[in-house]
């Protein structure tokens, strides 16, 4: 569906979206803040949410979430599991229309192939909300997902200072034919071209396959013993990098001079284990929580007709406008090493830390 412009005087007529409306930043350039989600409906808002997959620890974290959060909200739902396959997402969504679904809640893997679902979705006017993806084109009323390309330059940051700026590091890229994938390695070799022209990076694709990864990432080391440094772009390739450091005898703690400095992506809770272990240096902590949360918060206000504008929101994320008219909430996703330490010019928190929802996952 397309939402209209945000002009000066607009009012969010919102029961429970009010907070941070209500701090006066909405000035006379129009530019308001956002604000949260609310639980204050005559009826249940019925919702339908795509599981993008259960084949990795981050996304069964993130199917955890999603049922307890919307009992907080008061939001009916209506899921299904596309298991990485976006036929089964155009259906899966179809299926939810039938149901009688009032918004979409879904995490396509594949940002291109989904345009013709988002346009049945809009014609329908049935408001879609996309978890950690973004649509190459077609409308949504938000997008939730983190800054992917800060992904990269933390983790980029992070072993150009472990290896002072020289080396050589693999990168086990995603899948290009998903935005995450391109942000994430576009940003790691744009920050290692321009701050550690000494490392020479290998990016593997690997399409979110950990096998394949593994595979590559033992080729590299064979043709490069030298490497040693290694950026997984989720934590889809923690346990076969593991596995592979390994059976090369370069699984050694971090102060051992054969040690191998690695960086995932995503915060699960072994990843924060392995962080603890000295199996692996750093991650960065991608709020499965948070997707839950505000996506069925964004999805329950669409249903009620409540509208957004570019800004600060009030719970410690940014809404930008990517496009005219797609709007996406950046949430915050630090990163988390054993040290707490600042890399470069990036601050870190420590793998034990109370906040991080890897610690708090029951």
């Amino acid at each position: 569906m397309r939402r209209r412009r945000f002009g000066a005087g607009l009012i969010l007529a919102m029961s429970g979206f009010l907070a941070a409306a209500c701090g006066g930043n909405g000035g006379s350039g129009g530019e308001g803040t956002a604000a949260s989600g609310g639980t204050d409906t005559a009826a249940k808002t019925v919702v339908g949410v795509d599981y993008p997959r259960s084949d990795t620890d981050f996304w069964n974290s993130y199917i955890q979430y999603v049922p307890k959060f919307a009992g907080e909200l008061g939001v009916d739902l209506k899921t299904t599991n596309s298991q990485n396959d976006v036929a089964k997402l155009a259906a899966n969504v179809q299926t939810q229309i039938g149901q009688g679904v009032k918004a979409v809640v879904m995490a396509p893997q594949d940002t291109a192939a989904v345009a013709p679902t988002l346009q049945q979705l809009e014609g329908k006017k049935i408001p879609a909300v996309l978890v950690d993806t973004r649509p190459d084109t077609g409308n949504a009323f938000m997008v939730v997902r983190a800054d992917n390309r800060a992904y990269g330059e933390k983790a980029c940051k992070f072993l150009g200072e472990k290896l002072q700026g020289k080396g050589k590091v693999v990168m086990l890229e995603g899948d290009l034919a998903s935005i995450n994938g391109r942000d994430r390695t576009e940003a790691f070799n744009d920050c290692m071209k321009q701050n550690y022209p000494g490392i020479t990076v290998f990016g593997e694709a690997t399409k979110w396959d950990g096998a394949v990864a593994a595979q590559k990432l033992s080729t590299r080391l064979t043709a490069n013993p030298d490497i040693k440094g290694v950026y997984m772009q989720s934590s889809f390739a923690l346990a076969g990098t593991l596995q592979v450091l390994k059976q090369r005898n370069i699984l050694v703690p971090p102060d051992d001079p054969k040690h191998v400095f690695v960086v995932s992506n995503d915060g699960i809770p072994q990843e924060l284990k392995d962080i603890a272990s000295g199996n692996i240096d750093a991650t960065v902590s991608q709020p499965a929580d948070l997707y839950a949360k505000w996506a069925l918060s964004y999805a329950q206000a669409a249903a009620e007709g409540k509208t957004f504008q570019p800004g600060k929101t009030d719970h410690d994320s940014n809404i930008i406008e990517v496009r005219p008219g797609l709007l996406e909430d950046q949430l915050s996703a630090p990163l988390v090493t054993a040290d707490g330490g600042t890399y470069g010019d990036i601050p870190s928190v420590k793998h034990d830390d109370k906040s991080l929802w890897g610690n708090n996952l029951s």
